[in-house]
């Protein structure tokens, strides 16, 4: 269904890490470049638990997928998708909700070149693939329109994204126009990495990113929490994200072992 062509591998920058890799990277998988496992070995030694970060972010947008496919929700627009790593979160709603419609975008084009394993859904639902950059909105609410009906409720979810978008790109001002398309009932997902817990690991974290040209905008619960002004959060509200819904999916070994630098959150839109 995406009607994109895969990229070729000379339009994938190979000289400077992406956020992408190093997060397919944490996550065990290969499709990266020796630059994000390199950059990824440098945030370990910062803190060793980085992958178990990232595996918690995966396993909160698991739970709260199936947390909003068990309250009725048929619709996901998911940006910052990242490279697919089974289950995706279109076999998690689909799961429940076999008719589920779930729209993908990124801005790497190696996910794209991977897109097709981000199609495989039931028949009765609908999947689609987007190339686009978050800060580009109405290029994503016009792609997402051709298979969402944005008259109904839609989950925009926003996992381990934002921290990427600094306050110069007007991160906050991006999510307030995504939403503004959105009908009453739909829900912003949301997870962000925080340096309240680590203040020096997560400044010298920030500082070897920008040197390699990657913006690191790390927010504290109050700033993370002003993303949801306007909406109604979902108990338990703000929380570390392995915290939030933990009956909803499995622990991630490791996850109490030391602290999680991040929150997360569900809110609705009345």
């Amino acid at each position: 269904m995406t009607g994109q062509e895969p990229t070729s591998a000379d339009q994938i920058d190979t000289t400077r890490p992406h956020p992408a890799r190093m997060y397919d990277w944490y996550l065990g998988g290969k499709d990266n470049y020796p630059v994000d496992e390199q950059m990824g070995r440098q945030m370990l030694t910062l803190d060793p638990r980085v992958p178990v970060m990232a595996r918690v972010n995966r396993a909160f947008m698991h739970r709260a997928t199936r947390w909003l496919a068990r309250n009725g929700v048929r619709q996901f627009l998911d940006i910052g998708t990242g490279i697919p790593t089974e289950p995706n979160l279109h076999q998690v709603a689909q799961e429940t909700a076999p008719g589920a419609r779930v729209v993908y975008c990124d801005n790497d084009p190696i996910v794209l070149a991977h897109a097709a394993a981000l199609l495989r859904g039931t028949d009765e639902g609908a999947t689609e693939y987007l190339q686009a950059d978050v800060r580009d909105p109405d290029a994503i609410l016009k792609g997402a329109k051709k298979v969402l009906d944005l008259g109904r409720p839609v989950a925009l979810s926003l996992v381990a994204l934002l921290h990427f978008i600094s306050d110069e790109d007007g991160a906050h001002d991006l999510v307030r126009r995504l939403l503004a398309e959105l009908p009453s009932g739909s829900y912003l997902v949301m997870t962000h990495a925080t340096a309240d817990f680590t203040p020096e690991e997560s400044q010298a974290a920030t500082e070897k990113l920008r040197a390699a040209g990657v913006t690191l905008a790390l927010r504290s619960r109050e700033e993370f929490t002003r993303f949801f002004d306007g909406l109604e959060l979902v108990e338990p509200g703000v929380e570390v994200p392995h915290r939030w819904h933990p009956e909803l999916g499995e622990p991630v070994p490791g996850q109490d072992d030391g602290v999680i630098p991040g929150y997360g959150a569900i809110g609705r839109k009345a």
